[in-house]
């Protein structure tokens, strides 16, 4: 029954909270700071930070920007189990 309640809680997580948590953890996997993320995806080092912190929603595109930059596939942003190290 214990993880039934684990998977629900996966489930219920807000997207917008999924994207910011795999931003994060893909991020430092890379070993780039906010700023060289930023950067490499032509955004400002503030809005990734804000990405990370829930405060903003990225459109499609930068999401698109961001994965080229880290190169992953932007699914990677979507998924609600914690990435494997890829």
């Amino acid at each position: 029954m214990e993880k039934k309640s684990c998977c629900w809680l996966i489930l219920a997580m807000r997207l917008r909270t999924v994207v910011a948590r795999n931003l994060r953890l893909l991020r430092q996997a890379s070993g780039l700071t906010q700023e060289q993320l930023a950067d490499l995806a032509g955004l400002d080092r503030n809005y990734i930070g804000k990405l990370e912190r829930e405060e903003n929603s990225p459109t499609v595109d930068t999401l698109e920007a961001v994965a080229l930059a880290l190169q992953v596939d932007v699914e990677w942003f979507l998924r609600r189990e914690l990435p494997a190290h890829r």
